[in-house]
C-alpha cells in the first residue's frame, strides 16, 4: 500500500471470528498461561450460569492427556432449533461473537458470563472444538474448526442426559507454549464451589490421574473457613444471606481473627471484583457504623470513642456475594474488577446494618470479644502513630548524616516511569550490581540485615525495623492504607538474591512484605523476581566461548555440544563480577526476571498465612506436600 494513495481497497475486513485470531489479547487479556486459562474460564462460567440459575447442580471438568478440556454440565442443554438467523442455537453461540442467552429479558435473570462473547472466542482460539447437548431425551452433536461448522447440529441417538459437554483444543501456537495448570483450575473450581452451595463440581486430571469433587454444603462460610486456615478466630463466623431490595441478593459471612490484616473477597454473579466497588464500599460503611452504634447504645466506653475503618477491619476476613439483576448491572469500566450498580451500595448497607447489630446483640460474648479486638487494634495504631513520628525523626536524622543515601545507590533518572529499584542481597553482591548496573535507570539497595517476617508483626514493629524503613523511605509510595501507587519512584522493583535456600528465604520474606502493605505494586505487575543463572560454561581451544545455563537442563544441553570445557557454579550473586551480573541478571535486553503475579487471591492469603505464619504443622504439611527433597537440586517445587 502507497502512503499517498489510501484507498478503500486498501481497508481490511476481519469478518466473523478472525478480529479475534488477530487480536486475541483485546478478548482474553493476554496470549500467555492467564489467556489460555481465561479459555477454561469461559465454558465452565456458562455452566455456573446454568446452577445459578437453578438448573444445574454438578459440572465435571477434564483436562484431557491430548491437551484439550472438556466442560460438561446437567443443566438445560443450549438450544438445538433453528434460530432466526438460520443457525441452530448451539451454532449460533460458537461462531458469533455476540449471541447469547444474557442478553435483555434473555433465559438468565443474571449471570458472570462475557454477554456471548465467550464461547465464540474460545472456538476462534482453538484447532478444533465440539458440542453435545444432551435435551429432550436426545443427543445432538456439533463440530467446529473456527469459523467453519465441520458438521452441523445433528441429532445422533436417545439419551437419559441433560445438560451441554464442550470439548476444545485450544490452538496452542497463540499461546506461546503455554500449558494448563491443574493448580490453577482447582482453585477455580473450588471458589465456584463455595460460591454455589450444593453445586458438586468434579476435577479430573488425566495428567497425573488426580481425581477430586469439591462441594459446599455451608457456601461462603466454608470459604471463610478455607481462607482462614492457619489463622486463630476471635469469633464465631458471622453469616446472612437472603434476598434484597431491587431484587439483589446478597450473602455476607466475616470472622474475626488474632491477624493484623483484613481480608475481604467481594464477588457479583460469582465473578470476583477485585478492585471492590460499591457492594463493598457499602459493608465497609455499614460495619464501622454498626460496631460504633452498639459501642455507643451499650456505653462500653466512657469517653465516647470513634473506632475508623481500620480498626474496626483489623483481623476481619470477609466474603461479600452479591446476585444482581442483569438489567441493573454495571460495572466500571471494560472490565468486571469494580462493581458500579449503585443500588447494590444501599441493599448492601441496609442488610447487612440489620443483620449485624441483630447478631451483636443476641450473642453478647461474640460482641464482647470483637470489641475487644477492635479496641485493641486502635491501641495498636496509636502507638503506629507515635511509631511513624519516630521513624520521620529517625529518617530525618539518616538522611542528615548521609546513611541512608549511603545505603541506597539511585538512578540518574528522575523520570520513574524507566526507573527500576533492585533490592539486593549482601554487600558483595551490592557492590558488583553498583558498578555493572545502567547508572541512568538502575538504583541498587544492598540488604545488610534480616529481613522481618511482617506477616506476624505490627505496624509499629514494621516501621521500626530498619531494612524494611529503608524500603518504604526509598520507594517513596507510603504504606498499607496510605500507600498510593502513582507516589511510586520506580516502575519495576526487583528482588534479586542468591540462588540458594538462603536467598528462596529472603524472597519470600520481601514478596510477604509486599503482599501486606503494598500489594498495588503486585496488582499493577511492577514486582520482579531476578534470575541469576547457576552455572558458567567456559569452552576451551580454538573459539573458545563463555555460555550461562540456568538449570540442569540447559546445562547438559550446552555441554553436549563440546568436548572440552569448564563449568564453574555460582554460589551466590557476590561471585559474579560486574559485567557478568550486566549481562546476565540486570541487562534489558538478556535477563531474565519474573513477573510476580496473583492468580488467586484467596490460595495466595492461605499459603502466606502458612508459610509465615504460626502454625508449624500445617507448613509441615505443605512442604511435604510441595516440595519434592528427592530430586538432583537439594529440592525442588513439585509441579
Amino acid at each position: 500500500m502507497s502512503m499517498n494513495n489510501y484507498e478503500a481497497s486498501d481497508l481490511k475486513v476481519l469478518r466473523g471470528l478472525d478480529a479475534v485470531r488477530k487480536r486475541p489479547g483485546m478478548y482474553i487479556g493476554s496470549t500467555d498461561s492467564t489467556g489460555l486459562h481465561h479459555l477454561i474460564w469461559e465454558i465452565i462460567d456458562n455452566s455456573i450460569d446454568e446452577a445459578l440459575a437453578g438448573f444445574a447442580n454438578k459440572i465435571k471438568v477434564i483436562l484431557k492427556a491430548d491437551g484439550s478440556v472438556v466442560v460438561e454440565d446437567n443443566g438445560r442443554g443450549i438450544p438445538v432449533d433453528k434460530h432466526s438467523e438460520g443457525k441452530t442455537g448451539v451454532e449460533l453461540v460458537f461462531t458469533e461473537l455476540h449471541a447469547g442467552g444474557k442478553f435483555g429479558d434473555g433465559a438468565y435473570k443474571t449471570s458472570g458470563g462475557l454477554h456471548g462473547v465467550g464461547s465464540s472466542v474460545v472456538n476462534a482460539l482453538s484447532t478444533k472444538l465440539e458440542v453435545i447437548v444432551y435435551r429432550d431425551k436426545k443427543e445432538y452433536v456439533t463440530e467446529f474448526k473456527q469459523d467453519t461448522i465441520i458438521k452441523k447440529t445433528t441429532c445422533v441417538g436417545a439419551t437419559t442426559k441433560q445438560g451441554t459437554r464442550v470439548q476444545f483444543w485450544p490452538d496452542y501456537n497463540m499461546f506461546k507454549k503455554a500449558k494448563f495448570s491443574g493448580e490453577i483450575v482447582k482453585e477455580k473450581l473450588r471458589e465456584a464451589s463455595f460460591l454455589i452451595p450444593n453445586l458438586k463440581i468434579q476435577f479430573i486430571n488425566e495428567n497425573n490421574d488426580e481425581n477430586v469433587v469439591f462441594e459446599a454444603i455451608d457456601g461462603i462460610k466454608e470459604y471463610i473457613k478455607f481462607v482462614s486456615e492457619g489463622k486463630t478466630f476471635i469469633s464465631d463466623i458471622f453469616y446472612a444471606g437472603a434476598p434484597g431490595l431491587h431484587g439483589i441478593e446478597v450473602e455476607i459471612a466475616l470472622v474475626y481473627t488474632d491477624n493484623y490484616n483484613e481480608t475481604i473477597y467481594s464477588f457479583v454473579n460469582n465473578v470476583k471484583t477485585r478492585d471492590g466497588g460499591t457492594h463493598e464500599t457499602a459493608f465497609k460503611t455499614a460495619l464501622t457504623k454498626t460496631i460504633n452504634e452498639y459501642i455507643s447504645k451499650n456505653n462500653i466506653y466512657k469517653n465516647k470513642i470513634a473506632f475508623e475503618g481500620n480498626d474496626v477491619r483489623e483481623g476481619l476476613i470477609a466474603v461479600i456475594s452479591l446476585k444482581v439483576p442483569e438489567k441493573i448491572l454495571e460495572f466500571v469500566g471494560q472490565t468486571k474488577d469494580k462493581l458500579g450498580t449503585p443500588e447494590a451500595r444501599e441493599t448492601v448497607e441496609a442488610f447487612f446494618s440489620e443483620r449485624f447489630m441483630f447478631f451483636l446483640n443476641e450473642n453478647k460474648t461474640e460482641a464482647d470479644k470483637i470489641i475487644a479486638k477492635i479496641k485493641k487494634a486502635y491501641d495498636a495504631k496509636v502507638a503506629a502513630r507515635n511509631a511513624k513520628s519516630e521513624i520521620r525523626k529517625a529518617k530525618s536524622k539518616l538522611e542528615n548524616k548521609k546513611i541512608l543515601s549511603g545505603k541506597l545507590t539511585p538512578a540518574q533518572s528522575k523520570n520513574p516511569a524507566v526507573k527500576e529499584l533492585f533490592l539486593v542481597e549482601g554487600d558483595s553482591a551490592g557492590g558488583s550490581a553498583k558498578l555493572g548496573r545502567n547508572r541512568v535507570t538502575q538504583a541498587i539497595l544492598p540488604l545488610r540485615g534480616k529481613v522481618l517476617n511482617t506477616d506476624q508483626s505490627k505496624l509499629s514493629d514494621v516501621l521500626a525495623n530498619e531494612e524494611i524503613a529503608t524500603i518504604i523511605n526509598t520507594i517513596g509510595a507510603g504504606i498499607g492504607e496510605d500507600f498510593n501507587i502513582k507516589n511510586s519512584q520506580y516502575n519495576k522493583i526487583i528482588i534479586m538474591t542468591d540462588a540458594d535456600t538462603d536467598g528462596a528465604h529472603i524472597q519470600i520474606l520481601l514478596l510477604t512484605f509486599f503482599w501486606r502493605y503494598m500489594k498495588k505494586l503486585i496488582e499493577a505487575g511492577m514486582v520482579y523476581i531476578a534470575l541469576p543463572p547457576l552455572y558458567k560454561i567456559s569452552t576451551k581451544g580454538n573459539g573458545a566461548k563463555e555460555f550461562y545455563a540456568w538449570d540442569e537442563d540447559e546445562l547438559r544441553e550446552i555441554t553436549s555440544n563440546y568436548s572440552n570445557y569448564e563449568i564453574q557454579r555460582y554460589k551466590g550473586l557476590g561471585e559474579m563480577n560486574a559485567d557478568q551480573l550486566w549481562e546476565t541478571t540486570m541487562n534489558p535486553a538478556t535477563r531474565s526476571i519474573i513477573q510476580v503475579k496473583i492468580e488467586d487471591e484467596a490460595l495466595v492469603e492461605r499459603n502466606v498465612t502458612t508459610l509465615m505464619g504460626q502454625d508449624v504443622n500445617s507448613r509441615k504439611i505443605w512442604i511435604n506436600t510441595h516440595v519434592d527433597f528427592s530430586s538432583e537440586d537439594d529440592f525442588e517445587i513439585k509441579k
